[in-house]
């Protein structure tokens, strides 16, 4: 074609050329795109061939040898010791237990299980599964942090038996490169067989067999679905889900969840899964059998770690952990556990006890038994550990929340001083309903009975139910509340949930945090939190982390905690209730200590300390079956308590505490007086209260009964301020008086009302006034014969007229005489007094006096 540049064209021909010639230039530029494009790429994969070629044998040459996959550098265990450093309590790892097994020898159920916890697509990659490891990196990013898991069965495999465990990218991606080449040589069962050999079960276990070994006592390839899904579980997380840890519901949970996918991939029948939801995943497991010292503390030290460290150098790195354990002191708690509780069992239905004891100014834990035995067998026999079993021995009660029952109320009645009541108030012991949400609230002593006006101090002392609940109805629900979690008590967040019930243990607190509670009030006011480590060194003895003096926070002032110590370390005081002798009293050494037992005896209590010691035991059923019907704490947590206080500080110094100060208290209500009674002084003649103008031999002292709850003396919330104005504006004031009148009126009390007006019958200008004119001021006499002359003006007219001789009534008239001789007595040499008296018929007085001197 021949180019003509001046050839015109009509515009239809000329749109019609331009069209071809724009879709020429179009076609060739595309084509030449296309091209170019194919070049970049080709250049590009070349590029990436040497580049993953130059990346692979850079982090190859350095990679070890697949020949050393069966052998690989014994972890070095840690181990866990008391205060001391010499009694070794747990070595987490111990003697290593892993068996090499063929896969023959390894239940299909166990293998299937595996894979799908772990590897689904286990039998379709190469090594590693770029999906998963995607979807592993996408839910990271979302939920952000670490949440899922990528790697493969054998990436796992070479991650435990080859590599290291340090999370770096160069790390990964030797990973990936190892497994692609024991991909290339071996078969996927060969590599299945090693990864059962070498998987850690927790501490000393690695390998299938030893774990089916440890937990159910049988050879791998006997293993059942329930327990090949249980070591399926375990390797996802062996400290979390160990079978002798304290997550046994969250094991059970994953156990289910991985039969039921695998009966999803069709590796069981539906019948078998039936079949397993019938099976109970915890009764398989058998009881540990390690070489464990104070099992429940030292298991509680290896979560601490965990939880610090991680599993992989907690389980073997090597780690020396010297804790604040007093091996005596559990030795002697554990013996004391095992005693009360067996004794329990037979008297009262109460299968399980607990017991922590705490050095009150460090606050280091010094015991902590968990359970009655560690090593025991649940109760009853075929109980379902963690459901139905009164006695779990697993489980570390000192860990669980329970309700405290009476062992609360100090909590309520420091609050309660905190704010100025006294343990000197006096409160009604009386059947009182309290207005309360949902409904009113009712509360019964112990002992069914009423004990009318007693003080603070007695309540408390006494463990009295009714007063106490008026008691935390004063202080108030939050700042008990408040107070609470000064103490340390991390359980009573909830407050929406807490009533006037909380003072008679309507919440649940942690027998651990119970016990750091009461160190508050030895410690003079001072919360020391709980610690469980004094030093904590690696394998080459560095020091990664040691036990500092504790910071203090106050909680209380100082002579609250006097007050409250002073009532519970009061023997005599108790002793209406518990008698002189019970199992809160140590002889010659002073303790404070306090019971508690909770509503149809399914929790009893007591908790006790001495100024350098605290300790408290719990006693009970794991399942919360209530035990038998008087079960109180200090019959059943006391002798326990009592037993490990006089043996621990057998030898040891006595200790006394410091008593409180004495307040200047103006409030008679606050100093114990003036609630059941009035007493006013009266005018006997007008019946009114008497005045400065009513004469002595008319004043009478008289007491009304008159009995008015607290309400009606104090306003609540400022109990040292003014009396109420209309004490009916509290919500509580109603009932509280009606209770107290209820009560007065069964003890037969005469309810008289008090005068309000005040004498008006004797008047000053009624008052009579005598002179005595002969003899005069220190006149000198010389006979018994005395001329005795005085005035009496008497505006109401005499009535008698009175004369003494040193006091003594010498003469009485009823006529006005002035003037007369008296015969004196037969005196004594020296200086004597005449003194007349004039009354009238009121009898109002007017007197006067004279000093003579007798010389016979």
């Amino acid at each position: 074609m021949v180019f003509q540049p001046n050839r015109i064209k009509s515009p239809k021909n000329w749109r019609q050329s331009s069209g071809r010639r724009k879709r020429a230039r179009f076609n060739l530029n595309l084509g030449h795109l296309i091209k170019s494009l194919a070049l970049l790429g080709f250049l590009a994969a070349i590029l990436g061939v040497f580049f993953v070629t130059w990346i692979t044998a850079l982090f190859a040459r350095d990679l070890p040898d697949p020949n050393r996959l069966l052998t690989r550098k014994i972890p070095v265990s840690t181990k866990i010791y008391d205060r001391t450093g010499e009694v070794l309590l747990y070595d987490i790892h111990g003697a290593e237990k892993r068996t090499l097994v063929e896969l023959d020898n390894i239940s299909n159920y166990a293998k299937w299980a595996a894979i799908t916890a772990e590897d689904q697509n286990f039998y379709k990659h190469g090594g590693f599964d770029f999906k998963a490891i995607s979807r592993a990196i996408l839910m990271d990013i979302l939920k952000g942090g670490k949440v899922q898991g990528g790697s493969t069965i054998t990436q796992q495999f070479v991650k435990n038996a080859i590599l290291s465990r340090e999370k770096t990218i160069s790390r990964k991606l030797k990973e990936l490169i190892l497994a692609y080449r024991i991909e290339k040589s071996f078969s996927k069962d060969e590599i299945l067989k090693m990864y059962f050999s070498e998987i850690p079960y927790g501490s000393t276990i690695y390998g299938i067999e030893a774990a089916s070994s440890t937990f159910f006592n049988k050879k791998a390839k006997d293993l059942d679905l329930v327990e090949s899904a249980i070591l399926a579980t375990i390797p996802k997380a062996p400290s979390y889900y160990s079978p002798y840890g304290n997550h046994l519901d969250d094991l059970e949970g994953r156990v289910r969840y991985i039969i039921g996918a695998m009966a999803k991939e069709g590796y069981i029948t539906n019948e078998e899964l039936e079949k397993s939801k019938k099976e109970d995943v915890l009764k398989k497991i058998q009881p540990k059998q390690d070489n464990l010292k104070a099992p429940h503390f030292s298991l509680f030290i290896k979560d601490i770690l965990t939880q610090k460290y991680g599993t992989e150098l907690v389980e073997s790195g090597g780690l020396k952990i010297t804790t604040t354990l007093d091996w005596k002191a559990q030795q002697i708690a554990e013996e004391e556990v095992r005693n009360g509780a067996e004794n329990n069992a037979k008297k009262y239905d109460g299968n399980n006890a607990a017991l922590v004891a705490m050095d009150n100014k460090t606050g280091q834990i010094l015991a902590m038994v968990g359970s009655r035995d560690y090593f025991g067998k649940p109760t009853p026999e075929g109980c379902k550990p963690g459901i139905d079993c009164q006695f779990d021995p697993a489980v570390n009660v000192a860990l669980r929340s329970r309700q405290p029952g009476s062992s609360f109320k100090p909590i309520v009645y420091a609050a309660a001083f905190d704010k100025g009541y006294t343990p000197e108030t006096v409160l009604y012991d009386v059947v009182t309903t309290f207005k309360a949400q949902p409904k009113d609230y009712t509360p019964h002593n112990y002992d069914d009975k009423e004990h009318g006006p007693v003080m603070i101090h007695q309540a408390l002392a006494g463990s009295l139910n009714i007063p106490a609940v008026k008691t935390l109805y004063l202080a108030g629900v939050e700042q008990v509340l408040d107070l609470a979690e000064k103490m340390g008590y991390t359980t009573l967040k909830d407050r929406s949930r807490f009533g006037l019930s909380l003072v008679l243990g309507g919440a649940e607190v942690k027998l651990l945090e119970h016990v750091a509670g009461f160190s508050v009030l030895a410690n003079g006011g001072e919360y020391v939190a709980p610690s469980f480590i004094l030093k904590i060194e690696d394998q080459s003895g560095r020091v990664l982390d040691e036990w500092q003096a504790p910071k203090t926070k106050k909680a209380l002032e100082t002579n609250v905690v006097k007050q409250v110590t002073s009532i519970l370390s009061d023997n005599s005081a108790r002793t209406y209730i518990f008698g002189s002798n019970s199992a809160l009293f140590l002889g010659d050494r002073p303790v404070a200590a306090k019971t508690g037992t909770t509503n149809d005896w399914r929790d009893g209590w007591t908790i006790g300390f001495t100024p350098s010691l605290v300790a408290g035991v719990w006693v009970g059923n794991n399942d919360n079956t209530p035990m038998k019907q008087k079960a109180d704490g200090v019959y059943t947590a006391g002798p326990i308590w009592n037993a490990f206080m006089k043996r621990f500080l057998d030898k040891k110094p006595i200790e006394t505490f410091t008593p409180p100060d004495k307040e200047d208290i103006q409030k008679p209500i606050l100093r114990g007086e003036g609630v059941g009674e009035i007493k006013l002084v009266i005018d006997k003649i007008s019946g009114k209260l008497a005045t400065e103008w009513t004469p002595l031999s008319t004043r009478e002292e008289k007491i009304y009964k008159q009995p008015h709850s607290i309400l009606y003396f104090v306003n609540k919330d400022d109990p040292r301020g003014p009396a109420p104005t209309n004490p009916q504006d509290d919500e509580q004031f109603t009932n509280w008086e009606q209770a107290v009148f209820d009560w007065a009126k069964k003890q037969n009390f005469v309810l008289e009302s008090p005068p309000t007006e005040f004498d008006d019958i004797h008047k000053p200008e009624d008052k009579p006034i005598v002179t005595i004119k002969n003899p005069t001021e220190n006149s000198t006499i010389n006979n018994l014969n005395l001329f005795l002359e005085f005035d009496a003006n008497v505006p109401r007219g005499v009535k008698t007229i009175k004369i003494y001789f040193d006091d003594t009534l010498i003469n009485e008239l009823t006529t006005p005489i002035y003037i007369f001789n008296l015969m004196l007595p037969n005196p004594a040499t020296g200086p004597h007094t005449i003194k007349v008296k004039a009354f009238d018929d009121l009898l109002n007085e007017g007197e006067d006096s004279k000093i003579i001197n007798y010389q016979p």
